[in-house]
């Protein structure tokens, strides 16, 4: 699944972050593999879990960091993608419903 900034990525349950000195290990419980993150990385993990909403990821790091905008959007892109090949967070598109 292509992804854009309307989608939403949540962190697996069945993965456990522990974050060292700026940066993050995560076990993913489901495939006994530990995966490492880098600080920015770590930002978006951090991100994801609060917010969900790859929008809200992106604006909140726009925000932050010395960035293109396309640029953040395609390495957000790229590593939310990454993320999911390796099932630590699940895609899935926006609810757009109105009540």
């Amino acid at each position: 699944m292509t992804s854009t900034l309307t989608d939403t990525a949540t962190p697996s349950p069945e993965v456990l972050f522990q974050e060292i000195a700026g940066e993050a290990v995560l076990l993913d419980l489901a495939s006994e593999t530990y995966f490492g993150l880098d600080d920015v990385g770590t930002r978006i993990w951090h991100l994801l879990h609060d917010h969900g909403s790859l929008r809200a990821v992106y604006d909140s790091m726009l925000n932050e960091y010395d960035v293109e905008p396309a640029r953040l959007e395609d390495d957000l892109l790229a590593h939310v993608a990454q993320l999911a090949d390796a099932g630590l967070v699940t895609l899935g598109a926006a609810d757009h419903a109105t009540p």
